[in-house]
């Protein structure tokens, strides 16, 4: 990864922007929840530690996706932008989608998880 931080993103209406200025891992998720939620056959995250992650502008609606899982996107327009798994480490960090970055090709997915409910057809 050759990024140049911060990096900056935000939806697709312009209301929600958001500033990173570290990142740990960035991958693929193919579970059956961030499908529904994104519409998508899977979604592409950055994992970001919680203190490297602000939001600049606008306040994402939250949904609770699970008993563990709570994610926001903008109420405008719908965009995905972050997702918060708790648990015993990963209440350390914040999932951001990685197509609500500006620059998106920076950060190509290094792992991809859940491949037990990955589509047969990918």
């Amino acid at each position: 990864m050759n990024a140049i931080f911060p990096v900056e993103g935000g939806c697709f209406c312009g209301k929600v922007r958001y500033q990173i200025d570290q990142i740990k891992l960035s991958l693929n998720c193919h579970c059956t929840m961030c499908r529904r939620t994104s519409g998508a056959p899977f979604v592409s995250w950055l994992l970001v530690p919680n203190d490297q992650f602000r939001y600049l502008t606008g306040k994402p609606k939250h949904l609770q996706s699970s008993e563990h899982g709570e994610r926001w996107f903008c109420d405008n327009c719908g965009t995905p932008i972050s997702c918060v798994v708790h648990g015993d480490k990963e209440d350390k960090y914040i999932d951001i989608t990685l197509g609500s970055l500006d620059r998106p090709n920076e950060f190509p997915p290094k792992k991809d998880y859940y491949l037990d409910s990955k589509l047969n057809w990918l």
